[in-house]
């Protein structure tokens, strides 16, 4: 995936804002579990929200979540990491909003 330049990136931030955390890690951190459903919801949504709980550096969890779903890490704040990842073969309406923001 290619990196989001600035102005892509500061937009994804400010539509970030309105969403909730889809996708939550527990205790055991990134697994097969959490990756599954976050390409789940990349697929469908394509900007997501992820509480990331558990032990570990928040960063470095958006990373490895990031790597393992071919996504972009648009922003972490505190314990909140936004992935964003385009899916082409998602329907879109000429004019139309977003797949978040529906």
């Amino acid at each position: 995936m290619s990196p989001l330049n600035g102005k892509g990136r500061a937009a994804l931030r400010a539509d970030a804002n309105r969403l909730a955390a889809t996708v939550h890690l527990g205790q055991h951190g990134v697994t097969g579990a959490v990756i599954g459903a976050l390409d789940d919801a990349l697929r469908t949504r394509e900007l997501v929200k992820v509480q990331l709980g558990g032990a570990g550096e928040p960063k470095e969890m958006a990373r490895q979540l990031a790597g393992a779903t071919r996504a972009d890490v648009v922003q972490v704040i505190g314990h909140t990491a936004t992935l964003y990842r385009i899916n082409p073969d998602l329907e879109r309406k000429a004019g139309g909003a977003p797949p978040w923001r529906v």
